[in-house]
């Protein structure tokens, strides 16, 4: 749903529609219904200037389906309705399809339902209620798509007009067709055709035969075709060869149709085609004991007109309902089945001690990046296939999305432990046998919630189970939840305290150790409540990285720095560093150049007095991106500190890649120096690797003297604690700036 209120679309019409009679006369009139004024923009500009059966079209707008049923009322010989899914309400589409066939009772009018959500597509029983034209989702419908399918729609809606014209007839035959939408597959279709043309022609349904070519391409041969529905004395046959049929005028007709696509008419019989594609559709033979009149011929062909549509209908259904339960690449039930599944299960024995489970593949994003697409999907579907060997069939196994898989079956089937047991022995993927890790969330299920609350839930544990490690199992805990709310209740303060101002930045020198002179300082942010409580950064920096809100944030500490690194020069240091972190998700926006240009443009800094500080966290998402922007910045001047180093070994292994100029030793592992050897061996690691690299090191959390002493004899170049300074306030760090330089002086 587009977040945008645009209350003004309300019957916004095209400059030509704005009379009944006058410069619209001879236009096809078509509605567009959607709450996205996108998509409107987009369908104008669609169709600026087209002409559909030589004539231009005049488009008509609503922006929900209250609105779409007020302009239907208003405006006559609409031949197309566009239509989306999802407005107002979930249904709110269903809902206006039905009013405008039960209530305003207009059956010619075409409706080509829109969604941009084809994972949430209506159920299919619902959908087969409705005279639905078409089914498209937002993103295949280009330009030519656009076009095509309007074209398809006002001719049908053209030639519905010329019969209800000329032939009374006709209301019997959409009468007729209209039933067919809500049968279930082609046979039980196809015997309604038959039942409605004996009808039709007034004689007995007893030659009547339909016929379809089989699932593998027609090869000219009688053999590939089959019997789907049949009266009389050839009932017996259906479902079987057509040459089984003993009398080769029926054979050779339906054949002949089949093959030419096409109507086959003669005095005594006719054969009609009905296309539910361009390559695919059924055919039937109707043999006369009377001559069939030129009328009734008439009669047939708008009969076939009107049955294709209903059996592009059935197909419909069929890919609706495929589409909303099943994922049709790894050939298992989708997340919205999972849901019933678990609805269902809950439903009928709510205290069978079924038990959902939750399983993701560990590392499988690393290794669709670093092996190609094709790898992760071949993955993907060894993971599935061992699940199903696995797993008992009383198990239900469903794919949720991306690398996610669900499990929902008896506590003593699904649990942790068999589960976990499914991938100790390789997968043979691509050929090749590989150890594969998951992690798994379980969550009992039990009456009182829903299927979606428990996947919720089950997450809940998943996520736990991914941060404990691989191949971890996490059983739900109500404390998941708890935590989850004061998230999500920690989100809405942060938005609140963006806007309230209630951020703040401090401000901590770092010193030369050669010199003893203050070469830098490094930008914190901070939160005070309005009850004057601190918010610590480990909680809200990752929050807002995962909202988003980070991006907003960073511009706002960035700008802001430098204009405190601005005022720092009155206080005698005009060749101060100013540091300041950056989040990954910052760095990967497309503009995040063009804002530190800016930045330093605004503030009249020097490129060289600004210093970013990244993580490890930036190579999550591959690091040629990353090294293309922090390139450019460090060619305009711009340095770049690796912040913090030494609690992840792994960013050992691309930090040769990284454009950077420092490294800074976390100051976890500088504290430990005092007590623990082991820390100490693991801070001269990492310091050698730096001065291997060329890279001076800044040493993080000097405490003391003892902590000073140690980190020179180590080799840092710069350090930064609260043995020099605590972080200040801007006002305090200009002060100290001050008193640092009488000092000095």
């Amino acid at each position: 749903m587009n977040a945008l209120n645009d209350d003004d679309l309300v019957f916004v019409e095209d400059e030509a529609a704005q009379s009944e009679t006058g410069e619209d006369a001879g236009h096809w009139r078509i509605l567009v219904v959607d709450d996205d004024p996108g998509v409107h923009e987009v369908t104008r500009f669609a169709l600026a200037n087209t002409l559909i059966l030589n004539r231009p079209v005049t488009l008509f707008h609503a922006s929900s389906g209250t609105e779409a049923v007020a302009l239907l009322r208003a405006k006559d010989n609409i031949a197309v309705v566009l239509l989306d899914v999802v407005m107002e309400s979930d249904d709110a589409g269903l809902r206006t399809v039905d009013i405008i066939r039960n209530e305003l009772k207009l059956a010619n009018c075409r409706i080509i339902l829109r969604t941009g959500q084809p994972g949430q597509a209506p159920e299919a029983e619902t959908i087969t209620r409705y005279d639905i034209n078409d089914y498209k989702t937002k993103s295949e419908l280009t330009q030519n798509k656009l076009f095509t399918t309007l074209t398809a729609a006002i001719r049908s809606y053209d030639q519905l007009l010329r019969l209800d014209a000329n032939r009374r007839g006709l209301e019997k035959i959409i009468a007729a067709s209209n039933q067919f939408i809500v049968e279930q597959g082609l046979q039980t279709f196809a015997e309604g055709v038959i039942t409605q043309i004996a009808g039709l022609m007034g004689i007995e349904p007893e030659g009547l035969v339909c016929a379809a070519v089989e699932d593998n391409p027609l090869d000219k041969s009688s053999s590939q075709l089959r019997i789907i529905a049949a009266a009389g004395q050839f009932r017996h046959l259906i479902q079987h060869r057509l040459n089984e049929i003993d009398d080769p005028r029926i054979v050779g007709a339906l054949t002949e149709a089949l093959e030419q696509r096409r109507n086959l008419i003669e005095s005594r019989n006719v054969t009609l085609y009905f296309a539910k594609t361009p390559e695919k559709g059924f055919a039937a033979f109707i043999d006369s004991a009377i001559p069939i009149r030129d009328v009734d011929q008439d009669l047939l062909e708008v009969f076939c007109t009107n049955i294709a549509l209903c059996a592009k209908n059935i197909d419909l259904v069929a890919e609706l309902r495929s589409d909303a339960f099943f994922d049709r690449r790894l050939g298992l039930p989708n997340h919205t089945a999972l849901v019933g599944e678990i609805d269902q299960r809950l439903a009928m024995a709510p205290d069978a001690g079924s038990v959902l489970a939750l399983v993701d593949v560990d590392q499988f994003a690393s290794a669709n990046d670093w092996l190609g697409q094709d790898y992760g999907d071949a993955l993907l579907e060894a993971t599935a296939q061992r699940l199903r060997e696995r797993l008992p069939s009383e198990a239900f196994i469903a794919r949720r999305a991306g690398d996610g898989f669900a499990v929902v079956g008896p506590a003593r089937v699904v649990n942790g432990e068999h589960v976990q047991a499914c991938f100790r022995t390789p997968v043979a993927i691509e050929g090749v046998h590989q150890s594969v890790s998951i992690s798994v969330g379980i969550v009992p299920l039990a009456k009182g919630r829903s299927g979606i609350e428990y996947v919720k839930d089950g997450y809940l544990a998943l996520k736990r189970a991914k941060a404990a490690g691989q191949g971890q199992t996490m059983m739900f805990s109500e404390d998941f939840r708890r935590a989850a709310r004061e998230r999500a209740h920690l989100l809405h303060d942060l938005r609140l305290a963006t806007a309230r101002k209630q951020l703040f930045l401090t401000y901590q020198p770092q010193i030369d150790l050669k010199s003893g002179q203050i070469v830098g300082a490094e930008a914190l942010m901070r939160w005070r409540r309005e009850d004057g409580g601190l918010v610590p950064p480990d909680c809200f920096i990752p929050i807002a990285e995962h909202s988003g809100l980070i991006v907003g944030m960073g511009d706002w500490l960035l700008h802001t720095s430098l204009l405190a690194l601005q005022r720092s020069r009155a206080a005698g240091f005009p060749d101060l560093r100013m540091a300041v972190n950056i989040s990954p998700v910052q760095l990967r926006q497309p503009d995040f150049f063009e804002v530190v240009a800016e930045a330093l443009r605004q503030t009249q800094s020097h490129p060289a007095n600004l210093e970013l500080d990244i993580t490890a966290a930036v190579a999550g998402g591959g690091l040629e991106p990353v090294i293309a922007v922090l390139g450019r910045l460090r060619a305009m001047g711009v340095t770049v500190a690796f912040d913090p180093f030494g609690t992840d070994y792994s960013a050992l292994t691309y930090l040769d890649e990284l454009p950077a100029d420092r490294l800074k030793v976390d100051h976890r592992l500088v504290g430990a120096l005092e007590q623990d050897a082991r820390a100490a061996r693991a801070a001269r690691t990492f310091i050698a690797v730096g001065r291997e690299l060329g890279l001076k090191v800044v040493a993080k959390g000097v405490e003391n003297q003892n902590l000073l002493q140690r980190v020179i004899a180590l080799g840092c170049n710069e350090a930064q604690g609260y043995h020099y300074a605590s972080p200040m306030l801007e006002e305090e760090f200009v002060a100290w700036l001050a008193t640092q330089r009488r000092i000095h002086s």
